[in-house]
């Protein structure tokens, strides 16, 4: 996962985006359902990178199989820090098809749910364009 830990630390979403897999589910820390498809999981991830203040990854693991992993995070959200992990699986293109968050401290995660959700409706907006664009793949 270093090509998404690397592309997130730069701040790099087109590369985030890129490797993530059509079919992926995001699963947040403070909604209930999660969120297929690539459209609205990046639309998720490029807001949140602008919610986030001093992200920084400090740890990462990788599973047995070399298709899990866990990567640690701290960061704050206005004046609540909080600590979290971003749980990643690749599927067999090394795409990452399932994509789950988790934070603490429970300030901290109401913290993010309400920046997130005062931008929900620009998520949804941009998910529409980006699932509307054509492919452009070579």
């Amino acid at each position: 996962m270093q090509a998404f830990r690397k592309a997130v630390e730069a701040g790099d979403m087109d590369a985030v985006e890129a490797l993530l897999a059509e079919d992926v589910v995001f699963t947040s820390p403070v909604v209930f359902k999660p969120y297929p498809g690539k459209a609205i999981t990046a639309a998720i991830l490029r807001a949140v990178s602008q919610v986030f203040e001093d992200f920084r990854y400090e740890r990462e693991l990788t599973g047995s199989d070399g298709r899990d992993h866990a990567l640690v995070f701290r960061a704050r959200v206005g004046d609540r820090e909080l600590t979290g992990c971003d749980f990643l699986r690749v599927n067999e293109e090394g795409l990452i098809d399932e994509f789950t968050v988790m934070v603490r401290p429970l300030s901290g995660a109401q913290a993010l749910a309400e920046a997130m959700g005062a931008r929900f409706d620009r998520i949804a907006e941009d998910a529409r364009a980006r699932s509307a664009q054509p492919d452009v793949s070579p």
